[in-house]
């Protein structure tokens, strides 16, 4: 994407249909008469009336705790200055998208006609009922303070102007990380602002909050340097006022440690940057086009630390950072307003993030690029996932503390793991199998040891305390991915490493892999040749000597190849023929498992009796109760075809030995799914309510079923877990990420 057809592009997104960028969704169901009584008349009346007793109650039956409103009159829209609220309009949509993605919170987007800052702070304290707390937007200064300061004294929710304090919170936390890698001291540094508006004042509120000396700022406008008995100056921009003979720019830039710009295109010229002081932080935040290009900054100045507020250069202040979050930890605690404490909460919560290692979702949202605490990485990117996991308990806490929340958070821990179901929709399902892993604390060994993701993932086992990692690979690879991730694991203090090439066990370990399979046509020389080169031997071996709790392998090369390892080498329970596959799918509807997606083609009638009782256990360990369907294209007799008579007598089979199983078919996937259509066939079903545990007749019939769901359904896949096997071990395919191989870390040892 150029900036040449951007323009035609963004034109194309905004009115594809439906137009626009957002629309309202129901949270509760309307499908017959007793929803519509429930929820419009009469059962409305009960609600409204708690609310008219305790006001408190809207909280419990209204969406106002989770409803931020949006507001502006379009006077100082983005770059493009005041074009009136209708035409901020697009700007606005953007925002309630952005808070939804990145927070859940929803938004009601509101353009007001209306210029009249007195005015408009009436318009906007009349509509306070509706909302949990107010975003303003894009009204221009000083108008933004005399609104926002009017409703911070008469609202009791949190009200926020995110073009001061948004771009103050996240120029700050970039501000304190650059002056830690260039070791000076924010409270003797100089800084040089050019532009005096909304944003900049609050920037620098915030900054002498954190400990700049108001003494050592100078700020310029339009009109040269903000000095003292300077004609027509607003008492915002006063308050910065200094006593100095100098009137430029280029006059005061001159040593200064800190640029920061607000302002407009070009104003900071070459020579002034070369004439700054060692090390400087140039924050050049014009939009769209910066005070000064980043490469040509570097080209003078190559000891420089760059900010701008574009996308396509490192270190972007992008407000994206901070205020989706900063309202989620408001708003969970019911906060009355968003107070200094706070703010500064979320700017040392930000510059710390900034320093812990990259985030893969990060990093595959900005096709691989690897970020690591530097020059050019002063603050996480946008789509860091744990952002929201650690701004908004800080937060929450900030707002306990100073006095303002109405609904103090009691447990953090609990708080935490909700905010994780929203990032990651598998939390919710893992909840148990996390818990535990936790408590038995399984040595845990990794065939891939090498992998980057396998390594990002051992971190965050190692920080959630899942396992005891113990890595198989080469250590001088591991140790220098390890340093390019940025991780904080280390050998031997967090996981053990296992190079087979230099290990006393390798004897024990080829003459056992040789006791095993020698009767297989695999010679001692192949023995040794194996345990030398396949890591998932290596990994297998471990695990039935008892030098390992559990193993996960694959990820790289063929899944089948990785299952025959295991199946020669762990082998299977008792009574267990074969090994199969449980995937499970959370989606919006529900939770599904399919079974069998990678192992057993076609299924006989006593596999297909078999993997639904491993299948059924495993359902279980999640906190599920199995409800089974043996799906098929008959319809409970409607073919007799070898495939619906296979089914049909596993059922039987099912029902005799296993009489307390809910399970029924063969039956099409819709009867599965719904009471009535499957009521319609047959009346006297053994399945009751929607199936959870799908049983494909064979693996063509699994995988299409399953990639369907996911994609149709916008699921997330947790497996494919394999299960069958003597011992814990589960193989990874080659698209599996970072969580997921987190989460079927949890369920190695969640066993």
């Amino acid at each position: 994407m150029t900036e040449d057809n951007i323009e035609q592009l963004s034109l194309d997104y905004h009115r594809a249909e439906p137009k626009g960028k957002i629309q309202i969704a129901a949270t509760k169901p309307l499908a017959n008469q007793r929803d519509l009584a429930m929820a419009y008349s009469p059962g409305v009346a009960a609600p409204c009336m708690a609310i008219a007793e305790n006001p408190a109650a809207a909280d419990l039956y209204t969406s106002r705790s989770n409803l931020v409103g949006v507001i502006s009159n379009g006077t100082a829209v983005l770059g493009l200055g005041d074009i009136g609220p209708l035409a901020s309009k697009p700007v606005m949509e953007g925002k309630a998208v952005l808070f939804k993605k990145f927070s859940g919170i929803d938004v009601f987007d509101l353009e007001i006609d209306q210029s009249d800052p007195e005015k408009l702070t009436d318009i906007i304290a009349s509509l306070a009922p509706t909302f949990g707390g107010i975003n303003l937007e894009d009204i221009k200064a000083p108008d933004c303070f005399i609104v926002e300061q009017a409703l911070r004294e008469r609202l009791d929710i949190p009200v926020f102007h995110d073009d001061q304090h948004g771009t103050a919170i996240i120029v700050a936390a970039a501000i304190i990380n650059g002056l830690k890698l260039v070791g000076k001291d924010i409270g003797i540094v100089q800084l040089v602002a050019s532009g005096a508006g909304a944003a900049a004042l609050a920037c620098l509120d915030l900054l002498v909050g954190l400990g700049m000396s108001r003494d050592n700022i100078v700020v310029t406008d339009l009109h040269g340097v903000v000095y003292i008995g300077r004609d027509e100056m607003d008492p915002y921009k006063q308050r910065y006022a200094v006593d100095t003979e100098l009137r430029t720019l280029g006059q005061v830039i001159g040593d200064a440690d800190i640029f920061l710009g607000l302002s407009a295109a070009g104003v900071l010229k070459p020579e002034m940057v070369e004439s700054m002081a060692e090390s400087p932080l140039v924050f050049a935040l014009a939009n769209p086009e910066p005070e000064i290009r980043p490469e040509l900054v570097k080209k003078i100045r190559p000891d420089s630390i760059m900010a701008t507020g574009r996308s396509d250069y490192p270190n972007q202040v992008n407000n994206v950072l901070c205020f989706p979050y900063i309202f989620r930890g408001a708003l969970d605690v019911g906060a009355t307003s968003i107070n200094d404490e706070m703010k500064l909460a979320c700017v040392r919560a930000l510059a710390d993030l900034a320093m812990v290692e990259s985030s893969d979702i990060a990093e595959s949202a900005y096709e691989g690029e690897r970020s690591q605490f530097g020059p050019e990485y002063l603050i996480p990117k946008p789509f860091d996932p744990r952002l929201i996991l650690t701004i908004a308990p800080a937060v929450a806490k900030a707002a306990m503390d100073s006095g303002v929340a109405t609904r103090p958070i009691d447990d953090f821990e609990r708080y935490a793991q909700r905010l994780n179901q929203f990032v990651f929709r598998s939390g919710l399902v893992m909840k148990p199998v996390f818990e535990y892993a936790k408590a038995n604390q399984h040595r845990l060994v990794y065939a891939e040891g090498e992998d980057r993701r396998v390594l990002q993932a051992v971190q965050q086992v190692v920080d959630e305390k899942l396992a005891r990692p113990i890595l198989v690979g080469r250590p001088n690879v591991i140790q220098a991915r390890i340093k390019e991730l940025g991780l904080r694991i280390e050998v031997d203090e967090h996981f053990e490493l296992v190079n087979i090439h230099d290990d006393k066990r390798y004897y024990t370990y080829w003459k056992e892999y040789h006791r095993l399979v020698g009767r297989h046509g695999v010679s001692s020389d192949d023995a040794k040749k194996a345990v030398a080169t396949n890591n998932t031997v290596v990994a297998a071996i471990m695990l039935q000597l008892g030098d390992a709790d559990a193993m996960i392998c694959g990820g790289i090369g063929q899944f089948g190849s990785h299952a025959s390892h295991v199946a020669e080498v762990i082998g299977m329970q008792d009574d267990v023929s074969d090994l199969s596959t449980v995937t499970a799918l959370v989606l919006p509807s529900g939770t599904f498992f399919i079974c069998d997606t990678h192992i057993t083609p076609n299924p006989t009638m006593e596999a297909l009796v078999e993997m639904t009782l491993l299948a059924a256990a495993q359902v279980r360990k999640f906190g599920f109760e199995p409800k089974v369907a043996l799906l098929s294209h008959s319809n409970f007799g409607s073919h007799d075809d070898d495939s619906a008579l296979k089914l049909r007598g596993a059922r039987n089979i099912l029902r005799e030995f296993v009489p307390d199983l809910h399970v029924d078919g063969e039956m099409h996937a819709d009867a599965a799914l719904s009471d009535s259509i499957r009521n319609k066939v047959i009346i006297d079903s053994s399945l009751s309510g929607t199936a959870n545990l799908l049983i494909m007749p064979n693996i063509e019939a699994a995988h299409i079923g399953y990639n369907l769901l996911k994609m149709l359904g916008g699921g997330v896949s947790i497996g494919p877990i394999l299960i069958g096997t003597k011992k814990p071990a589960h193989i990874l395919t080659n698209s599996a990420t970072v969580r997921g191989i987190i989460n079927m870390s949890a369920v190695a040892c969640g066993q």
